[in-house]
């Protein structure tokens, strides 16, 4: 069971870090934009859950909108 919890986390992190990365977005400048730290842009990559304002501001600071979430974020 363990490793279904690893790949889960390794698909959340790609998910935002490849739509980060394709739009040559460094992680010092999408956190800035998104008013957020630098530590927790790296925990949510990583996979760790965030709070659903904290998932608003990176959307905000990517150009996207609530409807785009799912490019970005998996569902919960």
């Amino acid at each position: 069971m363990a490793e279904d919890n690893n790949v889960a986390v390794v698909a959340k992190r790609s998910k935002l870090r490849r739509y980060r990365e394709e739009n040559l977005v460094s992680k010092a400048e999408l956190s800035r934009k998104a008013g957020i730290s630098p530590i927790t842009l790296g925990r949510i990559e990583e996979g760790y859950p965030c709070r659903i304002d904290t998932k608003r501001k990176i959307l905000n600071a990517l150009g996207l909108i609530a409807k785009d979430k799912n490019l970005i974020f998996d569902e919960e």
